[in-house]
Formats: structure tokens, C-alpha cells, sequence
């Protein structure tokens, strides 16, 4: 749990700066919203992806 507590909160840093960065460069709010919330998508998928438990073999 600890492992998808670091992918979440690099994730919403990379958020953050590349909002920021997208806001001081005049981009709309709107794709800013969007760009942010295909981000945060992809990284819980990534997330739960490297974080899940495997199956035990039978």
C-alpha cells in the first residue's frame, strides 16, 4: 500500500507542475482540466498495475 501512496503522490506532483507551467503559458482552463484528469488516470493505472498482488500459483 505504501508503494501506490508514492506513485499517487508523484503523480499529482507531475499534475501540479505541468498545470502550473500550462497555466503561466495562457493554455485554456478547460484543457488544463482535461490534461490533468487524463494524467491522474493513467498514473492509478500505472499504480495499481505495479503495486498489485500476484495471484499464487496453484
Amino acid at each position: 500500500m505504501v508503494n501506490m501512496l508514492v506513485y499517487l503522490i508523484g503523480t499529482l506532483l507531475l499534475v501540479a507542475g505541468l498545470a502550473y507551467g500550462a497555466s503561466r503559458a495562457g493554455v485554456n482552463q478547460a484543457w488544463i482540466v482535461a490534461g490533468a484528469l487524463v494524467i491522474i488516470g493513467l498514473g492509478l493505472m500505472g499504480g495499481i498495475v505495479k503495486t498489485r498482488q500476484k495471484d499464487p500459483a496453484s
